[in-house]
Order: C-alpha cells, then structure tokens, then sequence
C-alpha cells in the first residue's frame, strides 16, 4: 500500500539515461480542435466490477466501477492545449491561471512564457514544448480548464461565461477550502475524471463486466522499464535508478505526449503511468485532492493500481503560498449528458422488469 503527499520536489541535475529514437503514438492534426476523436479513448463495458484488491480501509467498494460509458483524454493535457486556453481567457489573470515557474525550465517548467503587462498579457510556447505535458498545475486551475471547454472554448475575462460556470461552479474559488467544497454538476460535459473514472481507463482490461484489472497503466502486470526506444512495450517515463531520468537533454525531463507509443493502457490512453501525476475529483482525508500515475522523478510504486496519492487543491496549504509542484497535471474526461445517463437507467430497469416477468 502507498499513500505519498506530493507538496514539494527538490530538483536534481545529473545527466539520464541516453534518449532513444524520439518516435511517439499518431498525434491529431490540431491539438485544439477537442471535436476531433484522435483526441479520445472510449470506455464500454459500463457496470463493471470494482477492483477489490487494494486499499479497501479506504474505499470498502472498491475501485473502477463506472455505471456508463465515458471518453478520456488520449493524453495528458499538453503545454500547447494550455497555452491556447491561457490566451483565451487570461489576458488579466484574476485567478491565477498561470505560474511563474512554467516559464523556466530551470525549475523543470513547460516552458509556457507570459508576456506584457497584465491586462494584456499573452503567452507563448515553443514547438519543441508544445506537446509535452503542462505542469506546475493545480486542481483549480485544472477545473477551470474543464468549464472553458465546457463552454465552448470562449475567449474573455475570468467569469461565469470562461472558467468560473461550466461543469464547476467556481466563483472566484481558490483556497484549498473553497475548491475542496467544489463538486461536479449535474450538467457537466468536460471534467476532471473521478477516481474511479481515472482508475477503470488506467487498468480494467475490458471486453466484459468482469474482465478484471492491471497492476500499471501499460496493459501489464510487470513493472514498466523506461526504454525511450518503447520496442517492446510496458514502458513509461519514471526514475528507474533513483536521479536518472529517461529523458534530460536541453531541460526537458517531461516526454511528449505518446512517447512510448506501443505502451498504451487497455483502452488507448498514453501516459497514464510516469510523465506528470494528474488530477482527479476525490476528497481525501477531508483536506486533499486525489492524484495518480506518479511522475517522471517518481518510482514505479506511484504508477501500481495501489498508489494513491494526494495533495492541497492550490499547492501549499494556506499560509505558505500558492505554489504548485512541478510534477502535477492532468487529463479531461468527457463525461454522457444526463438525459444518457437516464436512458441508461431506464435500460436497466427495463431488463429488470423483463427477467422478474419472465420469472
């Protein structure tokens, strides 16, 4: 069992391992366009079993049950897409939507730039960093990531209309407090996964109710190794040797999105073990979001099914600062409409009363 606190990181130079040839899983044609399925993995087989094998004192039910079908992000959310939604909504950054330390590479940031004067800012982002992951992220920014697509992608000030309404009422949110009382809506489209949601696309097998789970999120029971070359598969971007990196060349320590192209988990996402801990919606311990996956400095335990981890909604608690780790990002989910969700039910139902009738 491993519950780890991800508060802060110490950053350490020392060269890793010799990068291989730097291929990666198709990308779309345009990482902004969220219509376009190449972005998309689906998850069937709802109603299925819950994995009971591990830190049942926490959860008796369970982990990985999701009553519907749901699509979750192929990849981490990549630097480029943040920067696209930073320009949109963050000209003025009311709710602080950006960190200084994205902008230096030095501090392992994505290399995101802020440019001008606040009321005008814009911000900037080279090819080479576009299509790693965003990082230095906290849950409140990843939630108003979540309303901006839900709303369509508008461009404007922080309001009700961008990143403060959508599948999140947020208002003006940003203590650990106020976003720990934050929760999903009844009419949520895009949103950050629920653990169970994060848990099911990381490690069910799939192709049935009770096809069972994985230890890592690379369709495998064995450790992954950390081969950049990915010839073989169950490879993932984590310390393999405590202080060598997979990748370190020019300060990049973070993977593009689907490096280890044939290490996908059971249905398609890339990533989900190593590169950047991500985001989910539960509530530990009364003060604390859930993270999982672990992180490119991180081991392989972080990556086992059994690694829960967790931090403060807006980095340090109250007090210290508002300074997220670098080791943290994210993935969306896109969740049925509830009029789906009902038909669903209604299915069910139906069978129910068909069997009972048939008894």
């Amino acid at each position: 069992m491993r519950k780890t606190t991800i508060l802060v990181t110490t950053t350490v130079f020392m060269l890793g391992a010799a990068a291989g040839a730097q291929t990666h899983a198709p990308w779309p044609a345009d990482w902004n366009n969220w219509n376009d399925p190449a972005l998309w993995c689906a998850v069937g087989d709802r109603g299925n079993a819950a994995d009971m094998r591990y830190n049942l004192s926490d959860r008796p039910e369970g982990y990985g049950a999701v009553a519907y079908t749901y699509s979750i992000g192929k990849f981490e959310v990549t630097a480029g897409q943040y920067t696209a939604f930073l320009n949109a909504v963050a000209a003025t950054d009311t709710f602080g939507l950006y960190n200084l330390q994205m902008g230096r590479p030095l501090y392992h940031g994505c290399n995101i730039r802020q440019n001008g004067l606040s009321g005008s800012y814009t911000y900037s982002i080279g090819d080479e960093w576009a299509n790693r992951p965003v990082n230095y992220i906290n849950w409140g920014n990843a939630a108003r990531f979540a309303n901006w697509l839900t709303n369509g992608r508008p461009t404007g000030a922080q309001d009700a209309s961008t990143t403060e309404d959508g599948s999140y009422y947020l208002n003006g949110a940003r203590t650990n407090a106020a976003l720990m009382a934050v929760t999903r809506k009844a009419n949520a489209k895009y949103v950050i996964p629920t653990e169970d949601e994060w848990y099911k696309a990381a490690y069910y097998k799939g192709g049935s109710t009770s096809a069972g789970y994985w230890n890592y999120p690379t369709r495998s029971n064995k450790s992954p190794t950390a081969d950049l070359d990915d010839v073989s598969g169950n490879n993932a971007n984590y310390f393999t040797t405590p202080y060598i990196y997979p990748i370190d060349t020019d300060m990049y320590y973070t993977t593009v999105a689907g490096e280890f192209q044939n290490s996908s988990g059971p249905h398609g996402t890339f990533d989900q073990g190593g590169n950047v801990f991500e985001w989910n919606e539960a509530n530990l311990y009364g003060d604390r979001r859930g993270l999982r996956g672990g992180a490119y400095y991180f081991t392989d335990m972080d990556m086992y099914a059994s690694g829960r981890s967790f931090s403060y909604c807006n980095g340090y608690p109250s007090g210290v600062g508002n300074y997220n780790p670098n080791n943290t990002g994210f993935r969306v989910a896109l969740v049925p409409e509830p009029t789906t969700l009902a038909l669903v039910a209604l299915g069910g139902l139906a069978v129910i009363r068909k069997r009972r009738h048939m008894l």
